[in-house]
């Protein structure tokens, strides 16, 4: 795919005015991002990219329920947008040729780029920047040829990641009723998601976020680090460096690999006095309780938070968060570090703060942790060691845990609620399983009864064919197919 034009940066502009002081605080914060951008509120940059993602399970969905949407209002002036989670615009429906030609003037077209960076304040891009179901009417928009339009945008998140991958947007005449607007944009995103929960093989949704805050405590902390490969103490002490140097620190990585730990352990190596909170965002509509039950102990001279997650932070918030950080009291050690899957996944308010990156690595790349992990987990759970044979370890550790240490706790809880001594056949499939590709309801029985029949001590591959009712050739193309591995399996 080609390279994506460069979104536009901030830029030194004459200020715009901001909208009246009744203007809700969530556009208010929009304008004085726009601000910041540089967007000229005379007129929308056009920024265009030739080429358009239309090959994923999102625009397949999102496509099939605008386009029946579109069957049902093709004499109303709305135009119905599917974007990107970068804001560029993917397709869009109209059956109305005044308001195609008007939504053309202004580039909210297939190919151009919609979001804060290039239009300002507007329905699709506060729905982005700040992840909630977004309505920005007439004069709210910060570009004045916008002010013609009320827009209203939904996020939607992938059921099974929890990422965000785009928009559904409408807008319509800003003298039009919008009163449903917002409510039918909801209906059509909430469609698209249960559509893509569908096709993605009905895989379990990713649970909603909560909003977490705990504190971690220092006599807890040695026991709670069994790692000891090579790549797991050099992050640590770069995280240390870094907090010891004074540095704001971001620790990145994948989902789950013990970037909250590592910040933890870092905040507390030589600081054992020091209170250390971690803080995970709950749904973007609840973080404002959030963020005010501790925000007020960045100015506590022994407190740190963990601010764990900070890539899904709404703009506002992280807009509030970087002027609090930025007009804190000076010490020699920051009041909060991030974690994030990379530090340009986080809000550009709070990423020009950063001083520091450390990076996790997966626990795909420090297999020597899985058996000491899994150990601690099993100890952890119930409260005393619980011994795994050999060809478990072998299983765990030949494991690529692609949700990464997370994955391997609920793995272990699983097996050791359940047994004594773990065994390989006390392990999900999954963990057994090298296949990529996603199965279908028959094929995971499928799965799941051959790997019965194979890991049941002294099965040899003779006797679960027999029992499985399958040639000998027909089970090893199973294995193939699913990519089965039973370490010290009897071959006859």
């Amino acid at each position: 795919m080609a390279d994506r034009p460069a979104l536009p940066t901030p830029a030194a502009r004459p200020a715009a005015g901001l909208p009246l002081p009744a203007a809700r605080p969530r556009v208010r914060a929009s304008w004085a991002r726009s601000e910041r951008y540089g967007v000229s509120p005379e007129a929308v940059e056009a920024v265009y990219s030739p080429t358009l993602s239309t090959d994923s399970l999102f625009y397949e969905c999102g496509a099939e329920v605008l386009g029946r949407l579109h069957g049902t209002l093709a004499d109303e002036p709305v135009g119905l947008m599917i974007t990107d989670a970068e804001g560029l615009v993917l397709a869009r429906w109209s059956g109305d040729r005044a308001i195609d030609a008007s939504l053309d003037r202004v580039h909210l077209a297939p190919g151009f780029y919609f979001g804060e960076r290039t239009a300002g304040t507007n329905g699709l891009g506060l729905a982005l920047a700040d992840r909630v179901p977004s309505l920005v009417r007439a004069g709210e928009h910060f570009v004045a040829p916008l002010r013609r339009y009320t827009c209203a945008a939904v996020p939607v998140l992938d059921p099974r990641t929890g990422d965000l991958v785009g928009s559904i947007n409408m807008t319509t005449w800003s003298d039009a009723s919008s009163d449903l607007l917002l409510a039918l944009a909801q209906s059509a995103a909430g469609n698209t998601s249960a559509l893509m929960h569908v096709r993605s093989g009905g895989h379990p949704e990713r649970p909603m976020p909560r909003g977490e805050v705990f504190h971690v405590f220092a006599d807890r902390l040695p026991g709670a680090d069994p790692c000891h490969s090579r790549a797991w103490p050099d992050a640590l002490a770069a995280a240390r460096d870094a907090v010891a140097a004074g540095r704001l620190l971001a620790v990145v990585g994948e989902p789950g690999a013990g970037k909250s730990a590592v910040a933890s352990l870092a905040r507390h190596g030589g600081r054992r006095r020091e209170r250390v909170l971690v803080a995970r965002p709950p749904q973007a509509a609840d973080v404002e309780s959030w963020l005010a039950l501790w925000a007020p102990e960045l100015t506590s001279p022994d407190t740190c938070v963990v601010v764990s997650g900070a890539d899904v932070l709404p703009a506002w918030a992280a807009d509030e968060l970087a002027a609090v950080l930025g007009a804190a009291p000076a010490g020699p050690v920051r009041p909060v570090v991030l974690t994030a899957p990379s530090l340009a996944a986080v809000p550009a308010s709070l990423a020009a703060l950063v001083d520091s990156v450390v990076e996790v690595p997966a626990l795909r790349h420090r297999t020597e942790d899985v058996e000491p992990l899994a150990l601690a987990f099993a100890r952890e759970h119930r409260h005393r060691d619980v011994p795994f044979t050999p060809r478990a370890l072998r299983a765990l550790a030949a494991h690529s845990w692609p949700e990464n240490v997370r994955e391997l706790r609920a793995v272990v809880r699983e097996a050791v609620a359940r047994t004594d001594v773990v065994d390989v056949h006390h392990l999900p499939p999954a963990v057994l399983s090298a296949g990529s590709r996603s199965l279908s309801r028959l094929e995971q029985l499928e799965r799941d009864e051959i790997l019965r029949c194979l890991t049941r001590p002294g099965t040899t591959a003779t006797q679960a064919a027999t029992e499985l009712g399958v040639s000998r050739a027909t089970l090893y193309r199973k294995i193939a197919q699913y990519g089965l591995r039973v370490p010290g399996r009897d071959q006859a």
